[in-house]
C-alpha cells in the first residue's frame, strides 16, 4: 500500500527542516534531493543489515542524481557506536576526499543514525546530514531532534553532539524487513510518547493493538507521524536540553542505560531496556508517591500486550546503581529521575535515596 507522505515540520528558529513521513520506495527521493543542493559527494554510512536492503538503492539513485558516492558500512549493533569505530570512519572520509562541500546519509537504525550523525558533526568542524531511518525506533525517536553521539565502555551517549539534519526521510515500508524483535523494541519508544506527554494517544495504542503487532502501514504512519510531532514540540522548546523540557524524553532511560552497560551493549536492545526502565521509573513513582498502581499496570499491560520484556534481567543492583551515576542527568552527584505522575505527564525528579532506587529494580512477584 502506497500511502501520501506526511510532513512534520520542525522550527528552531534560526533554521528548521522537515520529517517526511509516507509509504514506498523509501518514500520521494526528490524530497531528499532538494535538502542537499550543489552537494557533489555524498558519504553514506549504513550498515551490514541494512547494506544488503538499500544501501545500493540509495546509492544508485544518488548516482543517477550525478552525485559521487562513497558507502561506508559498520557492523550492525551498539557495539559500533564507539570511539574506535568513529576514527575508522573518519579516516575512510579523509582517504576518499571527503570535504566541507560533502554530505553524509545516515541510512539505518538508531545506532547508524546516532554514528554517522556525530561523524558528521565533528568531520571537517560539520558537515550536512541527512537522516534516513530505517528502524521503528529511529523514525519516531533517534533521527528526530538533533542528538548525535557515541558511547564510553560505562556510559551511554557520553561523547556527542547537537547535529541538526537537513531532513529526515521516513518510508514505513521499511518496517516490514525488521527482524520481529527490532519492531518490538520500537515500540516501546512509541509508549513512551504516550507516558510522557499524550494519554489520548496512549489510549490509541491501547486500542489498535492488533494493527500494531499486523505492522499496518496506515496506522503506523498515524504513530510514527504523531511521535514525530510529539518530538519536534519538546524539541522546538528546548532544543540543547538546556531549559529542562527537553529532559522528559529520557523516561525510563536512566535505568536502561545503566541495564545497557551492565551488559556491555550486549544483551538488550535499547528498546528493551526503554520497556524495562518505564515500569523501573513508574515503580519509583509509586514507591514516593508520586503516582498510583493504576499508571504502572496500564503501561504493563500494554507493554505485555505488544510482547515487550517488563522483567528487570539478573544484574547485581548495585551495580546498576553504580552506572547510574554516570548518567547524564545527575546534577552535583546526586541522582535525578525523570517519572510520572499520570499517564501523559512526567517531571523530572531529584534527591531519591538510593534504597529507593535499588527497590524499584526488584522484580514484582
Amino acid at each position: 500500500m502506497t500511502l501520501d507522505p506526511q510532513t512534520v515540520h520542525v522550527d528552531l528558529g534560526s533554521r528548521s527542516y522537515d520529517i517526511q513521513i509516507g509509504s514506498g520506495n523509501l518514500c520521494n527521493w526528490e524530497f531528499l534531493l532538494t535538502r542537499c543542493p550543489q552537494a557533489p559527494h555524498a558519504v553514506i554510512i549504513t550498515d551490514t543489515n541494512v547494506d544488503p536492503l538499500f544501501g545500493d538503492k540509495l546509492a544508485d539513485y544518488l548516482e543517477d542524481e550525478d552525485f559521487e558516492i562513497d558507502l561506508m558500512i559498520v557492523d550492525a549493533g551498539e557495539p559500533s557506536k564507539s570511539p574506535e569505530v568513529a576514527h575508522e570512519l573518519w579516516e575512510r572520509m579523509l582517504e576518499e576526499g571527503t570535504d566541507r562541500q560533502s554530505i553524509v546519509v545516515a541510512l539505518g537504525g538508531g545506532v547508524v543514525g546516532d554514528l554517522a550523525g556525530f561523524v558528521a558533526a565533528t568531520y571537517s568542524r560539520g558537515l550536512r546530514l541527512l537522516q534516513v531511518p530505517t528502524t521503528l525506533l529511529a523514525q519516531v525517536d533517534s533521527s528526530v531532534g538533533g542528538k548525535v553521539g557515541i558511547n564510553l565502555p560505562q556510559a551511554k551517549n557520553m561523547v556527542g553532539a547537537f547535529w541538526q539534519p537537513l531532513g529526515v526521510v521516513i518510508d514505513v515500508d521499511t518496517l516490514n524487513t525488521l527482524p520481529d524483535r527490532e519492531y518490538r523494541a520500537g515500540l516501546a519508544e512509541v509508549i513512551k510518547y504516550g507516558v510522557i506527554l499524550d494519554h489520548e494517544f496512549f489510549t490509541f495504542l491501547e486500542q489498535h493493538i492488533q494493527a500494531v503487532q499486523e505492522r499496518d502501514a496506515g496506522t503506523l504512519q498515524t504513530i510514527i507521524h504523531r511521535c514525530c510531532r510529539l518530538k519536534a514540540d519538546v524539541v522546538e522548546n528546548d532544543e540543547r536540553e538546556e531549559s529542562g523540557h527537553r529532559v522528559v524524553l529520557n523516561y525510563g532511560h536512566t535505568f536502561c542505560h545503566a541495564m545497557e552497560a551492565a551488559s556491555g551493549y550486549q544483551e538488550l536492545l535499547h528498546g528493551e531496556g526503554v520497556a524495562i526502565g518505564m515500569l523501573c521509573a513508574s515503580r519509583l513513582a509509586e514507591c514516593l508517591g508520586r503516582t498510583d498502581s493504576i499508571t504502572t499496570q496500564r503501561q504493563f499491560d500494554l507493554l505485555t500486550a505488544l510482547q515487550l520484556p517488563t522483567q528487570v534481567p539478573a544484574f547485581d543492583p548495585e551495580e546498576l546503581l553504580r552506572l547510574m551515576y554516570h548518567d547524564k542527568k545527575t546534577n552535583s552527584g546526586r541522582l535525578r529521575f525523570v517519572l510520572p505522575s499520570r499517564i501523559g505527564h512526567v517531571e523530572l525528579v531529584d534527591d531519591v535515596r538510593d534504597e529507593q532506587v535499588l527497590s524499584a529494580l526488584v522484580n514484582p512477584t
